[in-house]
């Protein structure tokens, strides 16, 4: 009997997208006849139905192409916002459209939020397979995630060309990446960018360090400095601060007392993460040297797909394929040791993906005297 599969691309966008798009529909439906129903945008288009028309055209073309054709958005089926109905619960919605389409398994594609997603639907009866996606690298359980390596790329060329205009002015420049609580992307593009300084949230930061070291450079004639930048970068000042709240509240009495200030240190901690600015400030403070702050955004997800985000996306793509063909759901197509493996969503889902500090990368930096801030 012929499978039926949907197909969709959910949360933040990144090259890669459309390789992995691509390798699925050729897969399933060029070496085993598979039925593909794609949805637009995310689970926000399988709770309203709405279908991406494919056929054999397709998946031309699109390998290179950054973004992805079938659209996305960063809704969940259980917490979407749809215009005119506010905050939604979509999740009967998604059930009844993967019923109406009499699907034998949903194809998810996307990050954290993604995987989440994906094990409720299955939670709920589903037949569901997750490629994982992230130019941050910080999906738990594969090495490597769609989007990381062109993200890599792209941050790196951008710290090189600032190196010539750090140079000309004498400045200290600081190169801010995205990551959100992971320096996976800022460790990599500073490393091969050749930046003197590296801050990523797992190692918290003393800005006088940091300022010691430029200057150290200022006395043997490098006038100027590259530091690269995680957005949730955290000082040391700010680390100890926290501890002594959170041991304050610890010799509270009343329980509820205690969970209240331990729900204001979290939001408070929240809010003081990735200051580059405040960074910023202190350093001309120490230094003297003007310092200028390049934040990459969003810049770091668009473009063509590097050679390497193209061959996992097909990779992942076909393993996904033959997985569906062996009715072996609930998994997530990993990378692990080169080699795409399944890996049970349970295992995925609520796990943090860190850089350990014993990390080759890490010890490699610092023994080329790169500055970590600590």
């Amino acid at each position: 009997m012929t499978k039926k599969v949907g197909l969709l691309t959910a949360g933040s966008d990144c090259p890669g997208l459309n390789a992995a798009v691509r390798a699925i529909g050729k897969e399933a439906q060029g070496s085993f006849g598979m039925q593909i129903t794609a949805f637009q945008d995310g689970f926000q288009g399988l709770v309203e139905n709405r279908v991406f028309p494919i056929d054999g055209s397709s998946f031309s073309g699109i390998l290179s192409m950054g973004g992805t054709i079938l659209g996305t958005s960063r809704d969940k089926p259980d917490h979407l916002v749809i215009e005119g109905k506010g905050d939604f619960d979509g999740t009967e919605d998604a059930i009844r459209t993967y019923q109406k389409h009499h699907l034998d398994c949903l194809v998810c594609i996307g990050g954290k939020e993604t995987q989440e997603a994906a094990l409720y639907l299955m939670g709920k009866g589903l037949n569901v397979i997750t490629l994982p996606k992230a130019i941050d690298n910080d999906v738990a359980m594969t090495d490597t995630t769609i989007g990381f390596d062109t993200a890599l790329e792209i941050a790196t060329e951008s710290i090189d060309r600032l190196h010539s205009t750090a140079l000309s002015h004498h400045r200290i420049l600081i190169v801010e990446l995205m990551g959100r609580n992971t320096g996976w992307l800022t460790l990599g593009a500073g490393m091969a960018g050749g930046a003197d300084v590296i801050i990523i949230p797992e190692i918290a930061y003393d800005p006088e360090k940091i300022a010691q070291t430029i200057l150290t450079r200022s006395q043997a004639r490098k006038n100027f400095s590259i530091i690269a930048v995680a957005e949730n970068i955290i000082s040391q000042e700010y680390v100890s601060f926290f501890n002594r709240l959170e041991q304050a509240n610890t010799r509270l009495r009343m329980g509820e007392d205690r969970e209240k200030v331990a729900g204001q240190i979290k939001d408070f901690k929240n809010q003081q993460k990735g200051s580059t600015t405040y960074l910023a400030n202190r350093l001309e403070k120490y230094t003297g040297l003007e310092t200028r702050i390049a934040i990459l955004g969003y810049i770091l997800r668009g473009g063509a797909p590097s050679a390497r985000d193209r061959l996992l996306a097909t990779q992942l793509g076909t393993t996904c394929v033959s997985l569906i063909v062996d009715n072996h759901y609930g998994v997530m197509v990993a990378s692990r040791d080169a080699r795409p493996t399944p890996v049970p969503l349970d295992q995925v889902v609520g796990k943090a993906k860190p850089v350990p500090l014993d990390h080759p990368w890490i010890i490699s930096a610092r023994r080329v005297g790169t500055s970590f801030g600590d």
